[in-house]
This record gives C-alpha cells, sequence and structure tokens, in this order.
C-alpha cells in the first residue's frame, strides 16, 4: 500500500463543497494501519468509487487518492464504511 490522501466533504455544513470556507484534508501511511483496516481500504478501492452506497442524513463523504505503479486512484465513500483511522488523519482549515 501507499500513501492515502483523504479529504472530507459535505456533511450538515457542506464543508468542501465549491465556495466552501473550510478544507478538510489529512493523510495517513497505510502501513500504519492494522490489518483490518488495510483490508477494508483495500476493499473500498477494489469496489471502485462507492457513491451509490446511501449516506446518512447529514454524513460525510470522504475522497480517497493513493499513487500506484499504473497511477493515481480516487474513491469516495460515506463515512460509515470507511475505516475510523482515515477519519481521525482529517484536520480542518479556513481558506
Amino acid at each position: 500500500m501507499s500513501l492515502l490522501h483523504v479529504e472530507r466533504m459535505g456533511g450538515f455544513a457542506g464543508f468542501g463543497g465549491s465556495g466552501a470556507r473550510i478544507r478538510s484534508h489529512g493523510h495517513i501511511d497505510a502501513s500504519s494501519l492494522s490489518a483490518a483496516e488495510q483490508q477494508s481500504v483495500e476493499s473500498l478501492f477494489q469496489k471502485g468509487d462507492v457513491t451509490g452506497v446511501a449516506p446518512l442524513p447529514d454524513e460525510f463523504r470522504y475522497r480517497i487518492s493513493r499513487t500506484t505503479p499504473t497511477g493515481t486512484e480516487v474513491i469516495e465513500a460515506p463515512e460509515s464504511i470507511i475505516p475510523t483511522a482515515l477519519a481521525q488523519c482529517v484536520r480542518d482549515e479556513l481558506v
């Protein structure tokens, strides 16, 4: 695995959308995740974009990207199905 770039979007306040004044992002080394978390992340990338999963009301969405030998892979998933460690690596910044 590699370095995962994580961006939080949506939720009640609509973070990360066009015109948003708060950017929520972070990164985490995939090798620092537990084996179960690594498998969960790999499963998300295997499925591809999982934006079709119905999010809970006001739930955040996460855009997760990684660089592989074949290029950059990007997926989006609701907060309810990503490993907690990914959500916890995100920090907010005013833009």
